[in-house]
């Protein structure tokens, strides 16, 4: 059996993936609550920004974390289709969870339904990821280990959900944003756990491609979306925002039409 680092890099990793998944989960709990304080077009285009944060940020925790991996013995590569259905699914799915939140009359059960779907999505992005990994070798896992990770999965996203609809100051959001991050890590390092791997050496080059071609370029380009979108919810006014600026005007525009009237009336 093949010896399995899940930190070749140190501390770097592991740190910078719990980063990128306090991100997504920071970006996606304040569209969620801009999308809540919203309507129409607004409160989707909001809940479609949380839905692309929480997937983004969730995947690439995912894949920082293995950019650290390496067994013993063997090359790995990736599926390249297979990683990025692995994308695709975190999106669609934790966008399922996010709408349903978003536009869920009866919270409770919106929240439930949020919850397992969003946690679901989580546990098929990791092991749609940990599927697309080519080696030469065998990939078993424990079946225990799977189901707790399954399970924290849920809590987390269930969590974070509720996180979204009950928590609306900046300071409490970016506190439930570190608890999030660490779920989700969690949640990836015990899958990780389950895994094992019998190494069987062959000949020949493995099909997919390298974790430089192909994994980090795409990590740093889905991190760069992260931050940048960062800066458009930081910069985007508040729904509270908006209404003061709106009363302010209207104020001013009260006030320039009594002393326009004033003055018409003093000139006659």
């Amino acid at each position: 059996m093949g010896h399995l680092d899940h930190a070749a890099f140190g501390w770097l990793t592991p740190v910078l993936s719990y980063a990128m998944a306090s991100i997504g989960a920071a970006l996606g709990l304040r569209c969620t609550v801009r999308a809540l304080a919203a309507t129409g077009a607004s409160r989707r285009n909001w809940l479609l920004t949380a839905a692309s944060a929480l997937g983004t940020g969730i995947w690439t925790m995912h894949f920082v974390a293995m950019l650290g991996f390496g067994v013993t013995g063997t090359e790995i590569r990736y599926d390249v289709p297979l990683t990025l259905l692995s994308l695709a699914v975190a999106m669609v799915v934790v966008g399922v969870g996010v709408f349903a939140v978003g536009h869920g009359k009866d919270r409770n059960r919106s929240l439930m339904i949020g919850g397992l779907t969003t946690g679901a999505g989580v546990a098929s992005m990791h092991y749609l990821g940990m599927a697309a990994l080519r080696l030469h070798g065998t990939v078993r896992y424990e079946p225990l280990m799977v189901a707790l990770s399954v399970a924290i999965a849920v809590v987390a996203a269930t969590a974070a959900l509720w996180a979204a609809l009950n928590i609306h100051t900046p300071g409490a959001v970016a506190l439930a944003s570190l608890v999030m991050g660490a779920a989700v890590s969690s949640m990836h390092y015990t899958g990780m756990f389950a895994v094992a791997v019998d190494v069987a050496p062959a000949p020949g080059v493995l099909p997919g491609a390298t974790v430089m071609q192909f994994v980090f370029p795409l990590t740093v380009g889905l991190g760069s979306y992260l931050f940048l979108t960062s800066a458009f919810v930081a910069l985007s006014p508040t729904a509270e925002e908006s209404d003061d600026f709106a009363r302010a005007v209207a104020e001013r525009a009260r006030h320039t039409e009594r002393i326009t009237t004033g003055d018409t009336a003093t000139a006659s």
